[in-house]
């Protein structure tokens, strides 16, 4: 894990040694946190006047500090941050427009109401499911990190897709939204990357066992069960259907023979194959310059 994901990851593991400290008693645990907030409080009262000093010798070194993740996510904590949540949300989603766009898509801010961001995603991803789900989170993200106080994320729904074999990205959606009591969180998957074009391989992430395949440049992933005969999809293939176009192969389930679209968010295009029928879509995001998954652990078959 590089520098920048091991800082940004520093407060889970703060919390992780001060929920430790509970089990000397609430004496322990309280001094513990006393101890936290002095030790931030002494590095709050230096990094300000820090920057104090610096802007008197250079003004454009407070939008330089600002332009750095680390040191900005410092200056949120300790209120020392120059800009308002509006401009934060703005440079946020400037951030990441270059990596939307790679995908076909744009997002446009609607407002900001309070602690409530309402957004709209354009372009050819709202086709796909998969891509769809993919750069919502990766806006989620940004926007998090950059305005740690905005405590809703609204997502206007694009125009329904007419196509019935379409997955709802909503749905897919709904992993990743779980509540934090066992719900969804990220790990690091560098392996994945080493996948080459056209291979399928089995991973276990989190006590969760995952089929991912990587289609040109693109890395996919499902969870280990067939949509169709719902067991383990240990030893499928990509392939490519008859009359199919070159580029556009799907996953052949080795047990029912049951196809399916890895592209299109899993969804079975056999011609008896009815909406409902699809692969259970995992996503994938780089965050930090490391390749992570979204995973909600559940009791999967293991290949």
């Amino acid at each position: 894990m590089n520098d920048e994901a091991h800082w940004r990851t520093a407060g889970d593991r703060i919390q992780t040694l001060l929920d430790a400290s509970a089990a000397g008693g609430p004496t322990a645990r309280e001094r513990a946190e006393q101890l936290v907030c002095e030790v931030t409080d002494l590095y709050g009262a230096g990094l300000a006047r820090l920057l104090e000093i610096a802007a008197e010798r250079d003004p454009e070194v407070r939008d330089q500090c600002v332009a750095d993740d680390l040191v900005a996510s410092l200056l949120l904590v300790h209120g020392l941050h120059p800009h308002d949540v509006g401009r934060r949300v703005g440079d946020a989603l400037d951030k990441v427009r270059p990596y939307l766009g790679s995908h076909g898509g744009d997002v446009e801010l609607l407002e900001i109401r309070g602690a409530t961001v309402r957004l709209r995603f354009t372009g050819s991803c709202k086709s796909c499911p998969s891509s769809a789900v993919t750069l919502e989170l990766t806006v989620e993200d940004a926007l998090r990190t950059a305005a740690p106080e905005i405590s809703e994320i609204q997502v206007i729904a694009a125009e329904p897709n007419p196509s019935p074999t379409v997955i709802p990205a909503e749905t897919l959606l709904s992993r990743v939204h779980a509540d934090d009591h066992g719900g969804t969180s990220w790990h690091p998957v560098p392996d994945l990357a080493d996948l080459h074009n056209g291979e399928v391989g089995g991973f276990m992430v989190a006590g969760t066992t995952v089929l991912a395949c990587r289609i040109g440049d693109e890395l996919f992933a499902y969870h280990d069960r067939c949509g169709s005969c719902d067991a383990s999809l240990a030893g499928a293939a990509l392939h490519r259907r008859m009359g199919a176009a070159i580029g556009g192969p799907v996953l052949r389930c080795p047990r029912c023979r049951a196809h399916f679209d890895v592209i299109h968010g899993g969804a079975a295009v056999d011609a008896d194959a009815g909406p409902e029928v699809h692969l259970d879509p995992i996503p994938l995001l780089v965050r930090d310059g490391v390749l992570s998954m979204a995973v909600q652990p559940t009791p999967t078959a293991v290949m």
